[in-house]
């Protein structure tokens, strides 16, 4: 579509921690709520802390003139967090952020994924992940 808004995907910068912290506390609620745990959510301000987030080897956010409406961090071979804002699900946003680890990290063979989340297992099995249960 010519009307589309050009997705840029770039390296994490300290000066967007408060965006991703924003991303992620809406998008993880609805995560959540696919697996019925609502009452597990954590904060990014916190969760980045305690699940390690700034130590990955590789963070990557996407934008659209200049606002941050996703991330993702992985290490050689794990995607382990993606998360794209609530506004801009399902128009691709995910799809570049996995596309774009997997570029720069070829390794990657292992994603978590909660029971429950059916579109991020189907966006991950687009890339031929499969389950293992």
């Amino acid at each position: 579509m010519q009307n589309d808004p050009m997705i840029r995907i770039r390296r994490y910068l300290p000066s967007d921690r408060a965006a991703i912290e924003s991303v992620h506390d809406e998008a993880r609620k609805i995560e959540l709520k696919y697996a019925c745990l609502e009452n597990a959510f954590i904060p990014l301000k916190t969760a980045a802390v305690k699940e390690h987030l700034f130590d990955h080897d590789g963070i990557f956010v996407a934008e659209i003139n200049g606002t941050v409406i996703g991330f993702t961090a992985c290490t050689e071979d794990e995607l382990s967090w993606l998360y794209v804002s609530p506004a801009h699900m399902r128009k691709g946003i995910g799809r570049a952020l996995v596309h774009y680890a997997l570029c720069r990290f070829p390794d990657i063979n292992h994603i978590e994924v909660l029971k429950g989340n059916e579109p991020a297992k189907a966006l991950y099995e687009s890339f031929g992940f499969k389950v293992l249960k």
